[in-house]
């Protein structure tokens, strides 16, 4: 007998029960990845590669592992990736409007070589619609692409769950505008979000040799990208069943990515031509279409090479270097644009080789700009020769395959191949407690008498994560704290904490006192007390010898790849539960 198409839609919707999709995207400052696969085949990974162009319009117009993060309004039509073209204003760098607290949001370089065609930030657009807007167009993208991937009965049956990536440094209101952003896009409540330098560090250690790899191995990542380029080490602490690493330094970042080699160039070119008469836009284009396909990559540092660029139209000028269409470029000259870029990545990775105090077994170089051959002779000539420079498979789509193995093995644990066992904290978190008086600690003008211990107390700070310490994921730990009041105060209708935080930049320590410092405030739980009637509140008697009501409460705390979660408990109930910043 013929089985039906109700009949099969009915039975794709039974075997999907537990099936789900997964899409990860690396959602970058100058190129955005996506890659996708089936909890029922999470050996299955696929990276999207087909993108809309300017004049097709389709699925199939460029082929491309990554799309570039811009955007262009035309009327009430937003264009998006490649179907923005090398002419006009366009956004570009949106992304980093996100976390304007970021030192690194504006570096010398973009400073000195701004982008001649970017709009200014926040022109006739905020940031959040910005990123709104290209999340939308990514995913509606992706989806389509995955109509014909998959057979609509799956697609209708199983559940989508969107990955999404973030810079490791990025603050608590950074990640909450990045989950409203996707989730505005139509990515879900579901929305996962997992740092991008422990994204690639996961890619880059799976696709090394396992033999070559040993317990107490240090490496350091550096993903160079477009914009910005991250750094991140781990320590390998096991090797069975699966891969574990801790992380040994902090993360550091700059913008000092390829996209300013471009810049550097465009500069170079109108210094050099930009009086020839013929000289104009589409000059300019062709130009550095070359630069970019070819030149970057196959400049190796020899100052006796030659270049060729394209120059169409242009008079022949010996005085200028062009006959017949022609520029030629020395070695020496290309070596002048990529120096100021190429150095500051190389103060960053042997800032963070000296930050692990360890002996780095390799320098694992991902990201687009990563690849480049004449950054990683560089970098290897600037380091201790013990010390490998190597460039992983796949290196341009390391964070979105990374991400994409991060979500899998979150929902199906028996798939992952690394694990980061613990991270280094980069601040100081804690809240602020009343404590006995300890006159080798605390200041006199701070203390005063408790009538409730019959001593004298101070108000500092408790701080349960240093600068530096080991997290581990996963796990809750729970610091226990107490209020008391007079019984004849009545009943407290809500006990509060709040969570204070220390970016300690100096590294002069963690500050004694709340007002001391650069300590700010993260957040506030609160356990509602309201429905607890007074009499099941504990009661004691006092030095002073009147009665208190005593309320001892945990604070429990879970740590995360991108996110804490913070919640309040009194007598095993979780009374409030808020998601903060990474630590």
């Amino acid at each position: 007998m013929d089985t039906t198409s109700a009949e099969m839609e009915k039975m794709a919707l039974e075997e999907g029960a537990d099936r789900k999709l997964l899409i990860a995207v690396d959602f970058g400052t100058t190129f955005s990845g996506v890659a996708w696969a089936q909890t029922r085949r999470p050996d299955v990974q696929t990276i999207i590669i087909q993108w809309p162009d300017s004049t097709s319009g389709g699925l199939e117009g460029i082929s491309s592992d990554k799309v570039p993060t811009e955007l262009r309004y035309e009327g009430n039509d937003c264009r998006w990736g490649f179907q923005v073209d090398d002419f006009g204003p366009r956004h570009q760098w949106f992304k980093l409007d996100l976390d304007p607290s970021q030192s690194r949001g504006v570096s010398d370089l973009s400073r000195q070589y701004p982008d001649q065609h970017a709009l200014p930030p926040g022109y006739n657009a905020s940031g959040e619609k910005l990123c709104t807007d290209y999340l939308t167009a990514l995913r509606k993208h992706t989806e389509e692409v995955l109509k014909h991937k998959l057979p609509q009965s799956i697609l209708k049956s199983t559940p989508i769950e969107y990955i999404i990536t973030v810079p490791a440094v990025w603050s608590d209101e950074a990640q909450a505008k990045t989950r409203s952003c996707a989730e505005a896009a139509g990515m879900g409540k579901q929305l996962m979000i997992i740092s991008e330098p422990e994204a690639a560090a996961i890619y880059a250690l799976h696709a090394m040799d396992p033999h070559s790899i040993r317990i107490g191995d240090t490496f350091v990542l550096c993903d160079a990208g477009g914009g910005t380029v991250d750094l991140i080490s781990y320590t390998v602490s096991a090797l069975k069943p699966i891969l574990q690493v801790e992380e040994a330094a902090t993360g550091t970042g700059r913008l000092c990515g390829s996209t300013f080699l471009n810049r550097i160039f465009n500069k170079f070119l109108v210094d050099k031509l930009g009086l020839n008469e013929e000289w104009d836009e589409e000059v300019v284009e062709d130009a550095m279409k070359r630069f970019e396909l070819v030149t970057k990559k196959a400049f190796r540092g020899n100052p006796t090479e030659e270049f060729v660029i394209p120059v169409p139209g242009l008079a022949d000028d010996p005085s200028q270097g062009v006959r017949r269409g022609k520029f030629r470029m020395t070695g020496a000259e290309v070596t002048k644009i990529f120096e100021p870029v190429v150095q500051e990545v190389v103060t960053l990775v042997r800032g963070q080789i000296a930050a692990t105090n360890k002996n780095v077994k390799a320098v694992l170089m991902v990201g687009g700009f990563g690849q480049n051959a004449y950054l990683r002779e560089t970098i290897r000539a600037s380091i201790d020769p013990s010390i490998e420079v190597m460039q992983p498979p796949n290196g341009w789509t390391a964070v979105v395959r990374g991400a994409l193995m991060k979500g899998l093995s979150q929902l199906e644990p028996t798939t992952a191949r690394v694990k980061v066992a613990s991270r280094s904290a980069r601040k100081h978190y804690g809240t602020e407690r009343m404590t006995k008086y300890d006159a080798t600690r605390h200041s006199k003008r701070t203390n005063y008498w408790d009538s409730y211990d019959g001593e004298y107390k101070v108000n500092d700070m408790d701080w349960f994560i240093r600068k530096g310490d080991p997290v581990t994921e996963d796990k809750a730990f729970k610091r226990q704290y107490h209020k008391v009041w007079p019984v004849a105060e009545g009943h407290n209708k809500a006990v509060s904490q709040d969570l204070l935080m220390s970016e300690d930049r100096d590294n002069k320590g963690a500050p004694v006192y709340k007002d001391a410092g650069d300590v700010r405030y993260l957040a506030r739980l609160t356990a509602d007390l309201s429905c607890i009637p007074p009499n099941d509140l504990a009661q004691k008697t006092g030095k002073d010898g009147r009665q208190y009501y005593s309320v001892h409460y945990d604070i429990e705390m879970t740590y995360y790849s991108a996110h804490t979660k913070y919640a309040m408990v009194y007598k095993n109930v979780k009374y409030d539960s808020i998601t903060v910043e990474y630590v």
